[in-house]
Formats: structure tokens, sequence, C-alpha cells
């Protein structure tokens, strides 16, 4: 059975013996074998939103609800992440940055979905946009190795792909309902 204390003891231990993504990777993994358990554990989603569930310097667990159709634009996290969802879907697109592009614009590089009980570990350098593509609610356990409500990172103009910094009141606002 999922316990989300012992979960949070897991990740900080992990991050404790490797500040890299791997050992966090696998105790999300472990989790998402029942994700069931795991929604127990935080409840059903009735609503989207971003709520912290643990918060440090090196370490930040947030469980994300997308709403359905829900789109976030391209951005990097300036830190490794480890997502795993716990019901519905997400489907990231990853991008990269186009060599020597002065006002920082990127192009689309590979996709991924991501679908209940899928983990799947970004690096520290990944750009990437988020979509729930389907009509309920997702529910996914997002790691973060670092302080993700604090890091200075970017954004991309989902219409032109030019980087300016990120905006977190903006994309909690699109949270809101």
């Amino acid at each position: 059975m999922f316990n989300l204390e012992k979960f949070v003891e897991d990740c900080k231990t992990a991050v404790e013996q490797d500040p890299g993504h791997r050992g966090v990777a696998e105790v999300v993994k472990r989790a998402m074998g029942d994700p069931s358990a795991v929604t127990k554990a935080v409840g059903e989603p009735e609503t989207s939103g971003i709520t912290p569930i643990y918060s440090s310097t090196k370490l930040t667990i947030v469980n994300v609800i997308w709403k359905p159709s829900m789109t976030i634009q391209p951005h990097n996290h300036e830190m490794w992440a480890v997502i795993g969802i716990y019901g519905g879907r997400e489907d990231n697109i990853y991008w990269r940055r186009i060599k020597d592009d002065p006002q920082g614009h990127i192009e689309a590089a590979g996709a991924q979905a991501l679908c209940t009980g899928d983990v799947a570990p970004l690096g520290k350098d990944i750009i990437h946009s988020v979509t729930n593509p389907i009509t309920k609610l997702t529910g996914a356990i997002h790691v973060y190795g670092g302080d993700f409500f604090e890091a200075e990172r970017s954004e991309w103009d989902p219409e032109n792909l030019t980087e300016r910094p990120y905006d977190m009141a903006a994309v909690k606002a699109l949270f809101s309902d």
C-alpha cells in the first residue's frame, strides 16, 4: 500500500544518496506500480491545481492535477524531474534550442505520451510542453531535484517560440478554475 509520508522519505533518502534523478525515478516507479493506491493516498482529483507535498532546496514533490484539454507552453526546469501518472494522461512535446539563434528559438525534437502508471525522468536541460489531451482530470506526482517554486528558468512564447523568463504566477493561474 502506498504511504505518502514514506514516499517523501524515500525520495529524500534517494537524493541524499545520489543527487541525480535515478534513485528518485526508482521510488516513483515503485509508487506508480499501484496507481490506485497513490490516488487513494492523495485523493481522487476533483479540481486542477499544483499542490506542494514537500519542498526544500534539494527536492520538491508536487501533486499536479491537469484540467481537461489543458496545455502548458514550452518551458524548462533547470533541474531534473521525474513524472509519474496516477490517473489520466499527460502528453509531452520535447524541444531543443536552435543552435546560435539570438532569440533563443526552439524546435520540436520528440514527444511522449504518459498514461496511468507511466513514469518519465527528465534531465535538467530538458525543454518540454505538456498537454492533458483527454476530457477528464489527469493526476500526476512530479518530483524535482531542487526548489521548483523558486528556480529561475525560461518559458517560450507558444506562438513564435521565443525565450522569455518563466512566469510562475501565470502558470498557477492556468490551473485555477
